[in-house]
């Protein structure tokens, strides 16, 4: 089946693939490389599989979660990404009904579960994947099955489910191998192949990826990402990688505090975060609060730290506001009187520090405040940078993200 499908996508062209977050968004991409949801929206309308009305956790006095409104749009992937501690693991819990009691009301096709639609039902209509694969101690083939046979379905239909699932997921050749001997990767794919063998509306997964190596962890979401293109699968996923999203989202969720901060498409959260938390989550480095010294012709000028820099905005004078600069938009050149750019921000700094992240550079430095950009290996050759060594910065007025301290609360 999977060699089928793969067949026809190569008539028609192979799935983009994905560079690093931070110059994916830069250059215009966003979310998945699949059909994207404004083109499909276009041809029919949006159908809310799943809707939520204020819903909140307490415990102890402790506000856990605290979520207005949510809507979840039919094959839609939504990413719920945050630091540990968000509420991305609580939102998925009381999306399924295994943590109770909870204020607020969950409408699954319009209608409201646990009154209008039974909620035994409804659950039927779930399913969930953990960080830890919790397999029975039994063969692959026995814990794909198993959801299908709580449900009393015929065998037949359970040994078509259970090696299409195996399929899917390349572990086929595993299927008679007892759990207690798989990889954490194997048991991983058991454990998604066990969910899509129920072939549920929503898919719920809590940090699957979480505890998988590196190239493991590539491989699996670059196949899950392969499936959830071909069978539209709703999904919500919890995540603290960014990266993860990136590659799986329509759109992403960023929380804290049990609050959504922001809710948006990939590029809008990346390159439009909402405030200073959700900017330095999303891989925003640099984060300068300042105060609006001019204002006309659609150019705002900030002081920060008594420099003054330029950014796209209409914002009155004398007004806070946070300047988000990604990385990947700040050129270091090498320090000279005569230097020659398009940019209205240049600053003259001293290399601080340099980390390596494998094909390019993160260089920090001093410009009187701090400012980090990204450069190529080559180009930290070329430029002979580094630590202590006085460069050039130069930034365009419209690579500043302007984030308004008076205005940075919403709703979603």
């Amino acid at each position: 089946m999977r060699d089928e499908m793969k067949r026809r996508d190569e008539g028609r062209g192979t799935r983009d693939e994905k560079d690093s977050a931070s110059f994916v968004l830069a250059s215009g991409a966003s979310g998945r490389p699949s059909e994207s949801r404004q083109l499909r929206d276009e041809r029919s309308s949006i159908v809310h599989l799943l809707v939520t009305k204020d819903l909140s956790v307490e415990r102890a006095g402790a506000t856990l979660l605290d979520v207005p409104e949510l809507t979840i749009s039919e094959g839609e992937v939504l990413s719920l990404i945050g630091p540990n501690g968000a509420g991305k693991t609580t939102l998925l819990q009381v999306l399924c009904y295994l943590l109770k009691p909870f204020c607020g009301e969950i409408f699954f096709k319009g209608k409201r579960v646990n009154s209008e639609y039974p909620l035994y039902e409804y659950r039927r209509k779930l399913a969930m994947v953990f960080q830890e694969p919790l397999l029975f101690d039994t063969t692959v083939f026995e814990n794909v099955a198993s959801g299908l046979r709580f449900r009393r379905m015929k065998w037949p239909e359970i040994k078509t489910a259970v090696m299409e699932s195996m399929e899917m997921f390349g572990i086929v050749h595993l299927n008679s191998r007892s759990a207690r001997t798989l990889s954490g990767g194997e048991a991983q794919r058991t454990s998604l192949a066990r969910a899509f063998a129920l072939k549920p509306e929503i898919l719920l997964l809590d940090e699957p990826f979480a505890s998988l190596d590196p190239p493991t962890r590539e491989s699996l979401i670059g196949d899950l990402e392969w499936i959830l293109q071909h069978f539209k699968t709703t999904v919500v996923f919890a995540t603290h990688d960014r990266m993860e999203a990136l590659h799986l989202s329509d759109r992403i969720a960023v929380m804290n505090e049990g609050k959504m901060l922001q809710l948006g498409s990939p590029e809008e959260v990346m390159n439009h975060p909402a405030d200073g938390f959700v900017a330095s989550f999303v891989g925003v480095e640099t984060i300068l609060d300042g105060r609006v010294v001019k204002e006309g012709e659609g150019i705002i000028t900030v002081s920060v730290s008594g420099y003054e820099i330029e950014a796209v905005g209409e914002i009155p004078f004398g007004e806070k506001v946070i300047l988000c600069i990604r990385p990947e938009n700040v050129t270091i050149s090498k320090n000279s009187r005569g230097m020659v750019t398009s940019a209205r921000n240049v600053f003259t700094g001293k290399v601080e520090k340099i980390t390596p992240l494998g094909l390019f550079q993160k260089v920090h430095i001093d410009c009187g405040f701090p400012i980090v950009a990204y450069v190529t290996n080559d180009s930290l050759k070329s430029l002979s940078l580094e630590e202590g060594k006085v460069v050039d910065t130069s930034f365009k007025a419209t690579a500043i993200h302007v984030v308004r301290k008076s205005s940075r609360e919403k709703q979603y």
